[in-house]
């Protein structure tokens, strides 16, 4: 059940008792904002991520009785962010995402987006763009995925403010303790990024140490952006965010969407707001 409501520092904050009412309301919510998106638009896009929270609400969408509210072969799928390990890891989100949500549903895998793995090699779509689905180089596995996000904004818009991004329905996050988001970690050369785009991620403090990212300027193309987070470790982080930290300190302070921002939290994680 939800604890409340509130507006924070322009956030909309829900908190729940556990992560798994968290789990299920991001679910209710997903499967409603993207029929919405759909009767508006005629289709709908949402960027996923990893994380026990972030793959809990995949599950919960899976399980839900609406799900077929959704016409899914008119949904565009895309990653936040992904570990630079080989295709089919199980560290991978896209891999995690899968088994959670995508290999239950009628999806296009036309319009289905992965990052790059560390496994070379490359996969044409009948959409016309070409996705770099492997490289021994993050680098040019970042690369490949702007052009797609370049290609995705020609055909379902992009964000005023954010060049060659689409205006994504919804991008979902998760953060650390330390205030990481995507794969953009405190004062790192991926929150020094301002421009919109995808970056390669070396050194992560985090295992893998690889990784490849939208930029936190990306991810404000999104219409809504939505960050689930649970347990007291969040806490201060969030806290901060709140109290108005700089992104390159706490880089979750530094999501926005261009509609809505909201915050999933348990008890916990909204302890210090």
């Amino acid at each position: 059940m939800s604890a409340g409501a509130r507006m924070v520092a322009g956030r909309e904050v829900v908190v729940h008792d556990d992560d798994e009412a968290v789990a299920a309301d991001g679910a209710a919510r997903l499967l409603t904002t993207l029929a919405a998106a759909q009767s508006a638009r005629g289709h709908a896009s949402v960027v996923l991520t990893g994380g026990g929270v972030g793959i809990a609400m995949l599950r919960a969408v899976a399980a839900s009785p609406d799900r077929d509210t959704v016409d899914w072969s008119r949904v565009e799928v895309f990653w936040g962010d992904e570990r630079f390990v080989p295709a089919g890891d199980a560290d991978r989100n896209d891999t995690q995402a899968r088994e959670a949500l995508l290999d239950a549903l009628p999806v296009d895998q036309a319009r289905v987006h992965p990052m790059a793995s560390s496994t070379p090699g490359h996969a044409a779509l009948e959409a016309g763009d070409v996705e770099l689905v492997g490289s021994a180089d993050p680098d040019q596995g970042a690369g490949a995925y702007a052009q797609v996000l370049t290609a995705a904004a020609a055909r379902l818009g992009e964000a005023a403010e954010v060049p060659g991004v689409p205006a994504f329905d919804v991008l979902l996050a998760g953060c650390g303790p330390e205030g990481h988001t995507l794969s953009v970690f405190p004062d790192s050369p991926a929150v020094h990024a301002t421009a919109p785009g995808v970056v390669a991620v070396r050194d992560c403090p985090k295992p893998p140490p690889t990784r490849i990212s939208l930029t936190l300027a990306a991810s404000r193309a999104a219409r809504e952006v939505w960050l689930a987070a649970t347990g007291s470790g969040k806490a201060e982080a969030l806290g901060r965010a709140a109290r108005g930290a700089s992104e390159v300190e706490i880089p979750l302070a530094g999501l926005a969407g261009t509609e809505r921002t909201l915050w999933l939290l348990d008890g916990g994680a909204a302890s210090e707001l």
